[in-house]
């Protein structure tokens, strides 16, 4: 009866063994495939096989996102003719900063991008020469949010920035200049983030440049830097 109860499955009856247990027990033998051990009805070969032709490989349900990287950032200026001038780009650094500073004005649930915005964003980046600049004279991305959240006080923890606050005007300008001082230098380079800091530092009205002067930056370490950003090949 045993045996025919097990007629679906391909087994192998062998002489029974005494089991205190009664449960199944697994056994494996080294020829063979793995068996069940059962006081009543002994050894069952089980012989398990799975057909690959209907396993499917694992596929994400959406398809990757391909990311494009430009090279240029928002700029009210139109860009020249090539056949005239060449329109300088932006260094990875700097594009890496304003992004950080898009992030950030969400962060603090700001509705625009403003040159405190693109200044935590040169901090955030921190691999570039001017953010290295500005923690070597102690500014420091926490003293810089601080100083933001004096200036402008907390944030509403009910309002929602949108995804891609848009740029102030004195951020605006801010690009502007950076553009405008690489095309005076005559310069093949990238513009950095130092002519990116060196923007912001023009715009006196702008929170981004109260918050630099409340912490310690001053004309003569503009002066340093513009001196360094005029230097043939400087690389952020």
């Amino acid at each position: 009866m045993a045996a025919q109860s097990l007629s679906t499955a391909s087994t192998r009856l062998t002489r029974p063994e005494y089991n205190h247990t009664n449960k199944y027990v697994p056994t494996r033998n080294a020829l063979g495939p793995p068996s069940l051990q059962n006081s009543w009805f002994g050894s069952i070969a089980i012989k398990l096989s799975i057909n690959f032709s209907n396993v499917r490989p694992f596929l994400p349900k959406y398809p990757p996102i391909k990311a494009a990287v430009s090279f240029s950032l928002p700029t009210a200026k139109p860009e020249p003719d090539a056949s005239t001038e060449k329109f300088p780009k932006w260094s990875s650094k700097a594009i890496k900063s304003f992004a950080m500073g898009e992030l950030e004005a969400r962060k603090i649930k700001s509705p625009t991008t403003g040159t405190e915005a693109l200044l935590m964003g040169i901090l955030i980046e921190g691999t570039n020469f001017a953010s290295k600049f500005l923690r070597a004279n102690g500014i420091t991305l926490l003293k810089v949010r601080d100083e933001i959240f004096k200036l402008n006080g907390k944030p509403d923890l009910y309002f929602f920035s949108p995804e891609h606050p848009p740029l102030t005007e004195a951020a605006q300008r801010a690009l502007d200049w950076a553009i405008d001082e690489k095309l005076k230098s005559g310069d093949n380079g990238e513009i950095t983030t130092t002519h990116l800091l060196l923007g912001i530092w023009t715009q006196e009205e702008s929170p981004g440049y109260k918050v630099l002067t409340a912490l310690g930056f001053n004309n003569e370490k503009a002066i340093e830097l513009h001196s360094l950003i005029s230097e043939p090949g400087f690389v952020d």
